[in-house]
């Protein structure tokens, strides 16, 4: 289950940085959606972690 997780994260991290990025430029959006989808991981990595202990 925390597979799926993260890649639920990764998706909406990665959505997001795009959509920032794309009112900038292509580039700024490429950038930031990898910059999401790293961020994505890592909270969710974080919010298992305290919740299972």
């Amino acid at each position: 289950m925390s597979a799926i997780s993260v890649l639920f994260a990764m998706g909406i991290g990665g959505a997001i940085g795009w959509w920032l990025g794309s009112l900038i430029g292509t580039f700024t959006a490429v950038l930031l959606s990898g910059i999401g989808t790293g961020v994505g991981v890592y909270l969710m990595r974080k919010i298992i972690k305290n919740a299972t202990g």
